[in-house]
């Protein structure tokens, strides 16, 4: 007697989440067979196959296993009564072949079942439901030879909760395999949305769903238990989450998500794998290497993989199955388990967790740890020895964070960890507070010595960190002098104490003589810094010391060595630092760098890519100095794109903030007014150019590199002006400074602009030399884009330069531009008319346009995708009225845009 309940397929229920992502996955298609649908508990395995059942047109067979269906004899007896069920004919022979067989050997049955499904000729569809049921060996070798010799249009769907030992590789090779693993299976934060709204009918709020969502990572049973369980006031942490307090606020359910893990998973395991998932329960991050030091054990490995096999809610963190972690509400329900059953044995567990963390420097996981037990001591301990380097590591914000959970008596009579707190306010930019906080921090040292305390010589140390933080203020407040005889006091006393922070003393060196303009100098101390900071394991002081030595090289005209610098700098960081679970360390300097190489190098889109971490630091707030940094390669960037007006709204940014918040940044910001005068100059507002430049005066650059970029630009301006002699003049005096600097960019960029002025006072002979010595020394250090962010009427006159007619890749890059942005007979004038001017990247495309060249071709000349293009080309289009290209090119000569 068999159940024929069991092949009744579960109905579809219409308010369900409709998963057209993942039906379309399960269709037959050729050359598949098998359809693999794996996932733990409560992912929804049965109603997603169920849902494409109801919408499939083919005959299909369903059978809902159990644990009484792993014997070879009733197994095939379902399964041919299944099809038997959905209408198959011609099973005689297969029914006769399992009566008469006594023995497990039923190839004679299950081929008669594939000889009828090939009698049939139709598309069938043989579902199997609970298939991690079938433990038995026989039934799955048996399943193999089922699948390997399935006629044509026959496709067979396995839901379970682990993967079947099947031949599965040699499957996948040939192609006969869809798979939908627990990561696709998983709810979308949309199909989430959708579950409550629809299929509960609940109308909670959007918060909720996020909440919820981010909690169960998609697990549709815990979502369902916490929906079922009814509105409640509180989220997850007690808090009213709901921002409309007119719809009902869901909490999870924990305790019925708790009772479902344990019955319907940990409950059904065996006695070794509920052990392991026990043991290794407060471990926030699994590896074999923990999961063995903890259990004293050496089957870590096997354990985890066996879990992974199994989809026992394990979630891999690399492509090695190395490292994973539990689902949290998983791992939840196992802690309280162990609590309950073993609470001494799990203190134990996990202090090892903690201890093993700290030995293999986990450090920051290992205190969330102690913080979740409120082990104060423990915190307080662990703090005072790996804080220094937490704070150096980026982490400055969470040790905050952890010395506020300390009891305050605790903090103010430990001067190690006042120190502490100093560094983290001091990274985070809070430097208006540090003042009070140091000078409480002399007053506990005082009495530490005088009372002849037992930490009263470590105490003493601190006072050269006292001194390294006051230099950094006086950088703050301008005043170089300071600054320097701190450091170097500083730096003759560090030897004689314990605390690392070499690398943050030459890194202020390094600064202090980049204010000055001496670059050699401040190079020699980064270098230094670098070196220290790898030593001491300071990633972010690295990654700053070697970003403003990059910065440095870069402005040098050593571009290639600035690029080795950031590559060589970037590898060391990935290499030490290079957890998965923590946020990449970005230096503004570093990335700065690099984006203002790949502009100047014509590569538009590897500038984006480095530029991109950097504009999510400024949409988050970030400190002033950084700030300004962003916003200033931003705007030159925008600047070489042809996007004026958003450059000039990056570099007014910067310019405002740099005067305004002057006291809060150690580093005088950049030049950002001589560049925003030249975005003034190449828009063709010069009025705007000469105050940019004007309002220096009241605050003149101490910066070498600084004052040369002003010039620069006032040299510009000039010569825009038509005052040719002027700008002469400015430049006698730019040019032998640049020289002894060694500051090559800008050598280049003023013998251009003095050529041109030359040029404009009829001195054609002199202004020849001038551009010929600008291009041989752009050649040698490798700038291109500069040529091109000069006016319309030096590029041309750099055109026919002798320099340029070598046949050389640098040469042809260079001329190439030049003709991209050549520009003939067009004045300020030249869209007067037009109610919106077309933008210089929109003048580009049209000058190329007129060429002759297809959208394609235009995307590459100018480095952007065609889509980029083709926006462009809509722009132009709705800016001139016009609906096609020959409109657009009549449109343009009749404006005197171009005359060709």
């Amino acid at each position: 007697m068999l159940l024929t309940t069991k092949f009744l397929r579960p109905a579809s229920d219409p308010r369900a989440v409709k998963r057209e992502r993942l039906s379309s996955l399960l269709a037959p298609s050729a050359p598949k067979r098998l359809n693999l649908v794996i996932a733990p508990a409560g992912f929804g395995k049965t109603t997603l196959v169920s849902q494409w059942c109801s919408r499939s047109t083919g005959p299909i067979a369903w059978l809902s296993l159990d644990e009484q269906d792993n014997e070879p004899h009733r197994f095939w007896h379902y399964v041919a009564a299944a099809f038997e069920h959905a209408g198959l004919t011609g099973l005689e022979t297969c029914h006769k072949n399992l009566s008469d067989n006594a023995d497990d050997n039923l190839n004679g049955a299950i081929t008669a079942l594939i000889n009828a499904l090939a009698s049939d000729g139709g598309p069938w569809i043989l579902v199997l439901d609970d298939f991690h049921f079938i433990a038995s060996n026989k039934i799955q070798q048996q399943i193999g030879y089922f699948v390997d010799y399935l006629p044509p249009g026959v496709t067979v769907t396995l839901a379970s909760r682990t993967e079947p030992p099947l031949p599965l590789g040699r499957w996948r090779v040939s192609r006969w395999i869809q798979e939908i693993h627990p990561a696709l299976l998983a709810f979308s934060q949309d199909e989430s949305r959708d579950f409550f709204h629809q299929t509960m009918g609940l109308d909670i709020s959007e918060q909720d769903v996020e909440a919820i969502f981010s909690r169960t990572e998609g697990w549709v049973a815990a979502m369902q238990l916490s929906a079922l369980s009814g509105s409640n006031s509180t989220l997850l942490n007690g808090e009213h989450a709901s921002a409309d307090r007119n719809k009902p606020s869901l909490s999870i359910d924990e305790r019925h998500i708790s009772d479902y893990v344990l019955s319907e998973v940990l409950d059904k395991q065996p006695d070794e794998i509920v052990a392991f998932l026990l043991d290794t329960a407060n471990c926030p991050r699994l590896c074999a290497s923990l999961c063995n030091a903890i259990r004293n054990t050496d089957d870590g490995q096997e354990k985890l993989e066996t879990l992974l096999s199994q989809n026992l809610f394990l979630v891999p963190l690399d492509n090695h199955n190395e490292w994973f972690r539990y689902h949290d509400l998983f791992r939840d329900a196992l802690q309280q388990r162990i609590r309950y059953t073993d609470f001494a044995r799990s203190q134990l567990l996990w202090q090892r967790t903690i201890e093993w963390l700290l030995e293999h420097g986990q450090v920051q996981e290992a205190i969330a740890q102690i913080v979740r037990r409120k082990d104060w001591s423990w915190l307080a301990e662990v703090l005072a020895a790996h804080g220094n380097n937490l704070i150096h590591g980026g982490y400055h914000l969470p040790v905050l964070a952890w010395l506020d959970a300390l009891p305050a008596d605790q903090v103010a009579e430990n001067a190690q960890l006042q120190m502490l707190r100093i560094w983290s306010r001091f990274f985070a930019n809070r430097l208006e507070q540090l003042e009070p906080l140091l000078c409480s921090l002399e007053d506990l040292l005082d009495r530490l010595v005088a009372d002849s305390a037992p930490d009263a010589e470590g105490a003493l140390g601190l006072q050269s960190e006292i001194s390294l933080i006051r230099s950094y203020l006086a950088r703050s407040r301008s005043d170089e002098k300071s600054a320097s005889d701190l450091t170097r006091q500083v730096l003759a006393d560090i030897d004689h104490t314990r605390i690392p922070l070499k690398s943050v003393t030459y890194y202020g060196l390094g600064l202090d003589d980049y204010g000055k303009g001496d670059l050699k100098g401040a190079e020699e101390s980064l270098k230094s810094a670098v070196h220290y900071g790898q030593i001491e394991r300071k990633p972010s002081t690295v990654l700053s010391s070697g970003g403003l030595l990059a910065w440095i090289q870069y402005n040098r005209g050593d571009m290639d060595l600035a690029l080795d610098t950031c590559t060589e700098i970037q590898r060391w960081v990935g290499l030490h630092y290079a957890d998965p679970s923590q946020p990449r360390l970005i230096s503004c300097w570093l990335n700065a760098t690099l984006t203002e190489i790949y502009r100047e190098r014509n590569q538009p889109q590897d500038a984006v890519f480095h530029l991109a971490p950097l504009l999510d630091h400024v949409a988050q707030g970030t400190e002033p100095g950084q700030h300004v940094i962003i916003q200033h390669v931003r705007g030159h960037l925008a600047f070489s794109e042809g996007r004026y007006q958003d450059a000039i709204e990056f570099l007014e940014d910067a310019e405002q903030l740099g005067r305004k918040r002057r006291e809060q940044i150690v580093f005088e910001p950049p030049a950002s007014a001589a560049l925003l005068a030249r975005c003034f100059l190449a828009a063709g507002q010069t009025i705007q150019a000469r105050r940019s430049l004007d309002s220096l005066n009241s605050n003149p650059a101490t910066n070498p590199l600084h004052r040369e970029q002003n010039s620069i630009s006032l040299a510009r301006l000039m010569v825009a002006e038509g005052k040719p002699e002027k700008a002469l003049k400015v430049l006698e005096t730019v040019i032998p400074e640049a020289e002894r600097n060694d500051h090559v960019r800008h050598l280049v960029e003023a013998l251009l602009v003095y050529g041109e002025a030359l040029a404009l006072a009829n001195q054609d002979q002199r202004s020849q030399e001038q551009f010929e010595r600008a291009v041989a020394l752009a050649a040698e250090a490798g700038f291109v884009r500069l040529f091109a962010e000069e006016s319309p009427h030096l590029r041309n006159l750099l055109l026919d330069l002798p320099g340029l007619k070598a046949r050389g890749n640098w040469q042809r890059s260079v001329k190439s531009l030049l003709k991209t942005h050549k520009e003939v007979n067009r004045t300020d004038s030249d869209q007067a008319s037009l109610a919106d001017p077309l933008s210089q990247r929109e003048l580009e495309v049209l000058e190329l346009i007129n060429a002759g060249h297809s959208n394609k071709d235009i995307a590459e000349r100018m480095s952007v995708a065609p889509a980029t293009v083709k926006a462009h080309i809509r722009n132009i289009y709705g800016k001139l009225d016009v609906g096609r290209r020959t409109e657009a090119l009549a449109r343009a000569r009749e404006l005197g845009i171009f005359t060709q």
